[in-house]
C-alpha cells in the first residue's frame, strides 16, 4: 500500500509533517455509524502508521463528503494537495510540499486562491496524535514530541481535499484524492515545542468534538472563522518527548515510536537552554 521514496525536504516548509495512527481505525464507525466505507485497503500496517511522514505524499484514511452526497465516507487519499495547475512533474512535486498544510487563516482571505476554491471540500483526518520537533540550545538535534488529545484515543484534524484523475501506461483512468491539514497559530504548549524555524509557533488545528463534526457538515463561510479561531486549551493536550523519528530508527528500549522517551538533561518546556550536549 505504501512506497517509501527519497525526497528532498525543504527546510522552509517543515512543520506538522508527522502524524500517528496507532489505534484501531474501526473505532471511527462507532462515532459515525452511518459511514460509507470506500477503502481498498482494509488491513493496515499499524507499525508504519505509528509515524506517517508527509514528505512522500503517503496514502492515508480520511473522512469526507462529496459535494453531491450527504453521506460521510471513509476512503484513502494522498497527504499533500496535488497542484493540478502545474504540468511539469518536478515543479508540481516541489509546489506540493507547500500544500501539505493549509493555514486556516488564509482560506477565506483571497477569493482567487486555491484554498478558497477548495473551501467546501472539507475532510477529517483521524489520528491518535501528531509529532513536532523542539529546539534546545546546546543540542545539535531537535527533540521530537508526541502531541495527542487528552482523554481521546482517536480524534480528528480538519482538512481540505480534492479529486483528480490519473492515466496509467495502459490508459486506465483512476480517480485519486489528496488532502491538506489545517493549521493555526500555536497555543502556549505548542509554541514551546514548535519553537524554531521559519514556521515556528504553528500547530495543527486541534478541535473539540462538536467543532470536528461541524467542520464536516454543510456550513457556510460565516461559520468557518469561529472554527479557525478556536485555540485548544493547554490542559486538553497531552504531550511528551519521544525517540528520534527521522530515518525510521529502532528505539534502544524497543518501545513504540509514540511512547515517551526519557532524554537525560532535557530542560522543561519554556526553558530551552541545556547545560550539555547529548547529540
Amino acid at each position: 500500500m505504501y512506497i517509501r521514496i527519497k525526497a528532498k525536504q525543504r527546510k522552509d516548509t517543515i512543520m506538522c509533517w508527522d502524524i500517528s495512527l496507532h489505534t484501531d481505525i474501526e473505532i471511527i464507525k462507532k462515532t459515525f455509524p452511518q459511514l460509507r466505507d470506500e477503502r481498498r485497503q482494509l488491513d493496515y500496517n499499524y507499525d508504519y502508521l505509528e509515524n506517517v511522514q508527509a514528505i512522500t505524499f503517503p496514502k492515508y484514511p480520511i473522512l469526507y463528503k462529496d459535494k453531491d452526497s450527504s453521506q460521510l465516507a471513509l476512503t484513502e487519499m494522498e497527504w499533500g494537495v496535488l497542484p493540478t495547475y502545474i504540468d511539469d512533474p518536478k515543479l508540481q512535486a516541489d509546489r506540493r510540499r507547500n500544500m501539505i498544510n493549509v493555514r486556516s487563516e488564509r482560506i477565506l482571505e483571497d477569493k482567487k486562491s486555491y484554498w478558497y476554491r477548495l473551501r467546501k471540500q472539507r475532510c477529517l483526518i483521524p489520528v491518535s496524535g501528531t509529532f513536532e520537533h523542539r529546539a534546545v540550545k546546546g543540542w545539535k538535534k531537535k527533540v521530537p514530541y508526541f502531541i495527542g488529545a487528552e482523554g481521546r484515543e482517536l480524534f480528528y484534524l480538519p482538512g481540505l481535499y480534492q479529486w483528480h484523475e490519473t492515466v496509467d501506461e495502459d490508459g486506465v483512468v483512476e480517480r485519486v484524492g489528496s488532502f491538506g491539514m489545517l493549521t493555526r497559530a500555536a497555543n502556549e504548549v505548542m509554541a514551546n515545542i514548535h519553537n524554531d524555524g521559519p514556521n515556528k509557533h504553528r500547530m495543527p488545528l486541534f478541535l473539540p468534538e462538536d467543532l470536528e463534526r461541524q467542520w464536516i457538515e454543510d456550513i457556510n463561510e460565516e461559520d468557518m472563522p469561529p472554527i479557525f479561531l478556536f485555540e485548544m486549551p493547554n490542559e486538553k493536550l497531552k504531550h511528551y518527548p519521544v525517540y528520534t523519528l527521522r530515518g525510521y530508527p529502532s528505539r534502544p528500549d524497543g518501545k513504540h515510536r509514540y511512547e515517551a522517551f526519557d532524554w537525560e538533561g532535557l530542560p522543561p518546556l519554556g526553558s530551552d537552554t541545556a547545560q550539555t550536549s547529548l547529540f
